[in-house]
C-alpha cells in the first residue's frame, strides 16, 4: 500500500447521508491507477528533474461531488509542490487549499474541456509552520465511485527549481 499524504495525521471526512441525522465515516482507501500512471510516472519524472524530492504519495478512493481532506504538515520557508490527478472521465477537478486558521490559500478548478483536465498541480511556500489541509473533490455523471492520486513534493535543490503552475 502506498504511503499516505502524512503519516502524522490521518484522514477522515464525514459525508451527510440522506438522513439529516445519520452521518457515515469515510475512511481513505487506496485505488487502482491504471488509467492515469503514465501521468503519474511523467509528473515524478518532471519534478524529479527540476530540483523536487517526493515526499509522500496516495491513491485514494474518492465518491463523485464530495472533498477528499487531506491534512499535511508544511514548514515555513519551504516550497512545496502539490499533485492531483484524477479520473480523466470526470467533468469537473477542483483542489482546495486552507491554512491553519482555515483561511483558503489556494484554489484551482479545471473542467474536463481543458487540456490535462484530470491533472491539478500547484506550488506553495507557507508564511508559517503549521498544519494545513487540502480538499480536492471530482464530480462525473457516470461513475460515483472514483480513483483520485495525490503526490506532494518538496524543493530539495534550489539550484534547478521552477516554480511551476
Amino acid at each position: 500500500m502506498k504511503n499516505l499524504i502524512t503519516t502524522a495525521t490521518f484522514l477522515v471526512a464525514c459525508i451527510c447521508t440522506h438522513s439529516v441525522q445519520a452521518q457515515d465515516l469515510i475512511r481513505q482507501q487506496s485505488c487502482q491507477t491504471n488509467t492515469v500512471q503514465h501521468q503519474i510516472d511523467s509528473l515524478k519524472r518532471y519534478y524529479s528533474s527540476n530540483g523536487f524530492s517526493l515526499m509522500r504519495e496516495a491513491s485514494m478512493q474518492m465518491e463523485s461531488q464530495y472533498e477528499m481532506p487531506i491534512i499535511v504538515p508544511l514548514t515555513q520557508g519551504e516550497w512545496y509542490s502539490f499533485v492531483y490527478v484524477g479520473n480523466p472521465e470526470s467533468r469537473l477537478h477542483e483542489v482546495r487549499m486552507y491554512d491553519y486558521m482555515e483561511k483558503m490559500v489556494i484554489y484551482r478548478k479545471n473542467l474536463k474541456k481543458d487540456a490535462s483536465a484530470n491533472v491539478i498541480n500547484f506550488t506553495y511556500e507557507p508564511a508559517s509552520s503549521e498544519y494545513h489541509i487540502i480538499k480536492p473533490v471530482q464530480i462525473n455523471n457516470k461513475q460515483k465511485d472514483l480513483c483520485g492520486y495525490v503526490m506532494l513534493f518538496k524543493r530539495t535543490d534550489k539550484r534547478t527549481a521552477t516554480t511551476g503552475k
